[in-house]
């Protein structure tokens, strides 16, 4: 993704990054040596780019300068362990500089922002971070933007959209210099807004450094992660860092979680607080006798939603997302009209065959942590007077410790229970689903729910197809809109809503 977009850029001299300021920055050869952009992947890297030599998730950048120097790389940044690297063992006699940071990390945004004309100054930028809640939540703010005629850009777990070009991401929030090589492109088609879904661990990893973020959202925290901050309170850390005002202007902050009226008292910004569960708060919102959703706010201000998406926390995400643009000035009539016409994929994603001649209904969701299926089970529980039957697996190489939390909180809201591979990635399939598996056991021997362990996933849908009759709702939850499954480092094309929806309508010909 970096640096393809051939953004027409001046050329930036190395003597410019060495006036950022940056503490024990030094550089190892030509000052007058100009980049035209900055990249961290090596496989990414094209001629009169500077190559980003830090240490990775697997080793150190170092590793990989040859490659970039032959894809073009004419300038490196590293770090006192990558210089060394360089000069003892990879690149003693070549005549490349070297930009030397004792944390070039925690600065590489600003390089890169530099690099790339400070294009992040020029754009109006809002964050969302949270456990759950965060796409729907930035979805919902591009509608209402969309909506108040801005030219928008969304950068999240659904990919990135510039207009209408549309872009895949395999993070959450991409690397720093991958941004600030996008706000470059997004400033050269006329982008106002970027909305961003600002996940734990690019804040813990600098990706959004050297920007600045005029508002910022904060949903809910439970547990998820474990394997990358270890506890919770270095996860909540990790969060409260977009709430300091090196990040942003102001916040505003779901209270609705312990976490979150922890948060509302700690940040070093000004807030305002938003509730969906009566509690005291600047905004708050409430169902209506007619099921449409009514905000309370400051002054008096008083709006009503009718929101296709369901359940409560769908409720708090709407009105999360009303408060974070009002703070910033957009109208109320436009962030309304927009929110009521947003469907995010794979949330609560209602499938294609759903209630036919068989009378079921199919969603799909991305729930992975056990707070999220709660939240969306409860939501399906007011959509439904008949059984829930729901496929749930867990994601190897991920938090292990939520496994039987999210096995035991599905089958205590369930009817049925199918427990299936999710993406085990280089875990054994077996093993992940014996941890769901010890959960839901526990709280079906409590409640009575089925519990049924089906390891292939489409089989698993189908299975769970098979047990629904007329009135009764399937949920397939952990993928959402991800459109393939990782067994063993080998992704093979597959996408819940197919599987899904091609079991409804075999069972809506009779043919199931």
């Amino acid at each position: 993704m970096e640096n393809q977009f051939h953004t027409e850029l001046a050329p930036v001299e190395l003597s410019t990054l060495m006036r950022l300021g940056i503490a024990g920055a030094h550089l190892v050869g030509s000052a007058q040596s100009s980049v035209i952009g900055i990249v961290i992947d090596s496989r990414e890297v094209t001629p009169g780019v500077m190559f980003a030599a830090i240490t990775g998730h697997n080793g150190h950048g170092m590793q990989y300068l040859q490659e970039a120097l032959e894809r073009g790389a004419v300038a490196i940044l590293t770090d006192p362990v990558g210089l060394e690297m360089f000069e003892k063992e990879l690149a003693m006699n070549l005549d490349v500089p070297v930009v030397v940071i004792p944390d070039p990390r925690a600065w590489i945004g600003e390089i890169a922002n530099a690099i790339y004309g400070g294009a992040a100054e020029k754009l109006r930028l809002l964050g969302v971070t949270g456990t759950n809640g965060k796409t729907t939540t930035a979805t919902m703010i591009e509608a209402a933007l969309i909506n108040a005629d801005r030219d928008v850009a969304f950068v999240g777990t659904t990919g990135i959209r510039i207009g209408t070009q549309v872009l895949d991401s395999s993070r959450t929030t991409p690397e720093a210099t991958t941004l600030h090589s996008l706000f470059a492109h997004m400033l050269n088609v006329h982008v106002s807004d970027v909305v961003m879904e600002v996940s734990s661990h690019g804040l813990s990893e600098h990706r959004v450094g050297g920007m600045h973020f005029e508002v910022v959202g904060f949903t809910n925290l439970s547990q998820d992660h474990l394997d990358y901050h270890r506890t919770m309170e270095a996860y909540f850390e990790a969060k409260r860092q977009l709430f300091r005002p090196e990040h942003a202007s102001r916040g505003v902050v779901c209270i609705d979680s312990t976490w979150g009226e922890r948060l509302a008292t700690e940040a070093t910004i000004p807030v305002s607080t938003v509730s969906a569960t009566g509690k005291k708060a600047d905004w708050v919102i409430d169902l209506t006798s007619d099921a449409r959703s009514k905000i309370s706010g400051p002054l008096g201000e008083q709006a009503e939603l009718q929101l296709l998406l369901p359940g409560e926390f769908n409720r708090a995400n709407a009105l999360l997302a009303y408060a974070m643009l009002r703070s910033i000035d957009v109208p109320s009539p436009a962030i309304v009209s927009g929110l009521n016409t947003v469907q995010v994929a794979g949330r609560l994603e209602q499938v294609q065959g759903s209630n036919g001649a068989a009378g079921i209904e199919g969603f799909v969701d991305y729930a992975h942590t056990p707070d999220a299926v709660e939240r969306v089970l409860t939501a399906v529980r007011e959509l439904t007077a008949g059984r829930v039957i729901v496929v749930l697996g867990a994601g190897g190489d991920r938090d292990a410790t939520k496994r039987p939390l999210m096995g035991q909180m599905a089958a205590r809201l369930a009817d049925h229970l199918v427990v299936t591979d999710d993406n085990p990635r280089s875990e054994d399939p077996a093993l992940i689903r014996a941890a769901v598996l010890a959960g839901a056991n526990t709280a079906s021997k409590k409640q009575g729910a089925s519990v049924l362990e089906v390891g292939d996933r489409s089989l698993a849908i189908t299975t769970a197809v098979k047990l629904a009759s007329a009135g009764d709702v399937v949920v397939i939850l952990g993928k959402g809109h991800e459109q393939g499954q990782d067994v063993a480092g080998v992704v093979t094309p597959f996408d819940d809503r197919v599987v899904l929806g091609a079991a409804l309508l075999e069972i809506n010909a009779g043919a199931l």
